[in-house]
């Protein structure tokens, strides 16, 4: 990131006193407000934590950690050329975080009208864990033509969730699929690492994928696969997802999750 090797050159103090995340807008209010060492040095120890608690910063721990360290922070550097161009330089960079920050803001606001005036909106509310970021982009990843992903294979295929099974002779073997749109299967990926927090059966089927030997990512794929399923006949039949009824389900099919399920956590 350009701005953080900016301030290892002369003010590296800044990537823990200012916060862990840069982009964020209590990092961009401190280096605008103090670009330099000395400027940050300048200020009264009440003027640090009325920055903070401003920004909704009350963690009296860090704040005081950073007024005890400023009176005798040292310098990286003195180098005249170094501090009259890099503090401009974060100055610049923060503007421009501050701006896209507020950009992104306003993009947030027209997916969430937009995704409420969608007809099937409900469907993928009712998902778990999809949340306000992630049902938004269930939608757009299955729209809104069913004709067009007739069969939840056509999804999994599509997005890259499905195995690809290659032959030769009498060799076999299985590996993922390279060819298609990376932010849909992403967004699969996601969701399903997300449902394990909240939904009980995908909790146990990550389980017992990873009982089975399976690194996470690959476990965490078999799920997105079985959601896609899932999904696709809630978005087929106009259903909302149900967690108590599917798993009356697996109960009804003698499914070997049931098992897990019931394993005391």
């Amino acid at each position: 990131m350009r701005l953080q090797s900016a301030l290892k050159l002369y003010f590296p103090q800044a990537l823990q006193w200012a916060g862990t995340d840069l982009a964020s807008p209590m990092a961009c209010d401190w280096l605008l407000k103090w670009p330099t060492l000395a400027a940050a040095q300048r200020a009264r120890p009440q003027t640090i934590r009325s920055f903070f608690y401003a920004r909704k910063c009350r963690s009296a721990t860090h704040i005081e950690r950073v007024i005890a360290a400023l009176p005798t922070a040292k310098p990286l550097t003195q180098d005249v050329a170094v501090l009259a161009v890099q503090p401009l330089t974060v100055q610049m960079l923060a503007k421009q975080l501050q701006l896209l920050g507020k950009s992104i803001a306003a993009y947030e606001q027209q997916i969430q009208i937009l995704f409420r005036q969608h007809p099937d909106a409900f469907l993928f509310e009712s998902l778990p864990g999809a949340g306000k970021t992630l049902a938004p982009r269930l939608l757009c990843a299955f729209g809104s033509d069913r004709a067009r992903y007739p069969s939840a294979q056509n999804m999994q295929t599509y997005a890259g969730v499905a195995p690809v099974i290659e032959r030769s002779g009498k060799s076999c073997w299985t590996h993922w699929r390279w060819n298609c749109p990376k932010f849909l299967r992403q967004t699969f990926h996601e969701y399903a690492k997300v449902s394990i927090l909240y939904s009980t059966w995908a909790r146990a089927y990550y389980d017992q994928q990873k009982q089975r030997g399976k690194r996470h990512n690959a476990a965490i794929r078999s799920l997105a696969f079985k959601w896609i399923r899932i999904i696709h006949r809630c978005w087929q039949t106009r259903t909302l997802y149900d967690e108590s009824l599917y798993l009356q389900t697996l109960a009804q099919r003698g499914s070997p999750l049931c098992a897990l399920i019931a394993e005391p956590a």
